[in-house]
C-alpha cells in the first residue's frame, strides 16, 4: 500500500468523526431549508434528504463559516500589521471526487447553507466543467475518450481565474458549460463579482502541479473537500443516473446523449457499464483518489448515498 494512503497516515492527519458525533454538533442550530429546497438541490439518483442536510451538511457550512471568518480576520490583522488596507479577498472552497458521488450536489447545497450564516452571505459556485476544451479542440488533441481526464481540461485557464478571484479582482468571468450540448457555449460565461466564498466544484480540482515549480489549482483553495465511497458503490450510482438521465436531458432533442433515449434498459445497464470501466473507473483510480488526502476534510459516503464518517485534517 502506498504511504500516502496508508491509514495510519490517515488517522496521523485527521480527526475521524462518525455519523452520530458529527450530527451532534448541529444541536441548537435552526432548519435552514425546506423539503421542497431540497427537493430542488439534489442531483438524479442522489437520495439527499432533511435528515442528511441537518446532520451532515449543516454543520459542515458552520464549520466553513468559522474557517472564512478566521481567514478574514487574519488578513485583516496581516494588513494592520504592514501598514496597508485590508484587502481580504474571497474564501475559496474546492470540493472534489468521482462522477456520481454526488459532490455536485453538495457543492450546490453548501452554496445555499454558507450564505444562511451572517459571516458568508454572499456565496458562488463554479464548475471545473466550464474549464473543460471545447470539444472541437478536444477532438483535435483526440482527447474526446478522455474527456473528463486532467488533460482535457484548459488548467492554466483554471489558474488564472482562481487567481485574479483570491487576487481581490472585481469581476472575474469562466466559461460556461453545457450538459445538454455537452459542450463550451460560446460567449457564455459565469460572472464572479467578490463574493464572501467561492466554491469550486470538480473532478480533478486537487490534483498536483503536472510539472515541478508550476501552480496547483489546490493551492489556491482556502479549504478543500473530497467526497468518497466505494468504487463498486459508485459504479451502481452512476448506473441508476444514466437510467434516469434517459427519461430525463437524454429525452431533450437538443442533447448531445440523444441516441441513449430510447435504447433498452438492459443496453443502457451494458452502455453504462462500459462507460464506467472504460473512462470513469480509470480517471478515479489514476487521478482522482490518489488526491483523497490532499483535502482538508473527506466525507465518507456508505452504501444509501449518506456520509457514514467525516475525516477533518488536524491543524
Amino acid at each position: 500500500m502506498d504511504a500516502v494512503h496508508s491509514p495510519s497516515l490517515a488517522s496521523s492527519l485527521y480527526r475521524e468523526i462518525g455519523r452520530e458525533e458529527w450530527a451532534r454538533l448541529a444541536s441548537g442550530m435552526a432548519e435552514p431549508l425546506t423539503e421542497t429546497e431540497v427537493v430542488q438541490l439534489r442531483g438524479l439518483g442522489d437520495r439527499l434528504d432533511l435528515t442528511e442536510v441537518r446532520e451532515v451538511y449543516l454543520p459542515l457550512s458552520r464549520l466553513l463559516s468559522l474557517y472564512a471568518n478566521a481567514i478574514k480576520r487574519l488578513g485583516a490583522d496581516a494588513s494592520a500589521f504592514l501598514g496597508e488596507p485590508d484587502t481580504t479577498t474571497p474564501f475559496v472552497v474546492g470540493v472534489a471526487g468521482s462522477v456520481a458521488v454526488g459532490k455536485s450536489t453538495i457543492a450546490r447545497l453548501l452554496r445555499e447553507l454558507l450564505s444562511r450564516w451572517p459571516d458568508t452571505p454572499r456565496v458562488e459556485l463554479v464548475t471545473t466543467d466550464g474549464f473543460l476544451y471545447p470539444n472541437a479542440e478536444l477532438q483535435r488533441r483526440g482527447l474526446m475518450e478522455r474527456k473528463g481526464f486532467p488533460e482535457s481540461y484548459d488548467r492554466r485557464a483554471l489558474v488564472e481565474f482562481l487567481t485574479a478571484v483570491k487576487s481581490g479582482e472585481p469581476e472575474v468571468r469562466a466559461p460556461y458549460y453545457s450538459h445538454v450540448k455537452y459542450d463550451i457555449v460560446p460567449d457564455a460565461s459565469i460572472t464572479v463579482r467578490r463574493p464572501d466564498v467561492v466554491i469550486v466544484e470538480g473532478l480533478n480540482v486537487l490534483q498536483p502541479p503536472p510539472v515541478r515549480n508550476d501552480v496547483a489549482v489546490s493551492e489556491l483553495f482556502d479549504f478543500s473537500i473530497y467526497v468518497d465511497a466505494d468504487p463498486l458503490r459508485i459504479r451502481d450510482w452512476y448506473t441508476e443516473r444514466f437510467l434516469a438521465l434517459r427519461q430525463a436531458a437524454f429525452a431533450d432533442p437538443n442533447s448531445f446523449f440523444r441516441v441513449f433515449a430510447d435504447i433498452s434498459d438492459a443496453d443502457a445497464i451494458d452502455r453504462a457499464h462500459r462507460f464506467w470501466h472504460e473512462i470513469n473507473l480509470p480517471n478515479l483510480l489514476e487521478n482522482v483518489l490518489p488526491t483523497k488526502h490532499r483535502a482538508s476534510l473527506i466525507l465518507e459516503k456508505g452504501a444509501s448515498h449518506g456520509v457514514d464518517r467525516v475525516l477533518l485534517r488536524k491543524l
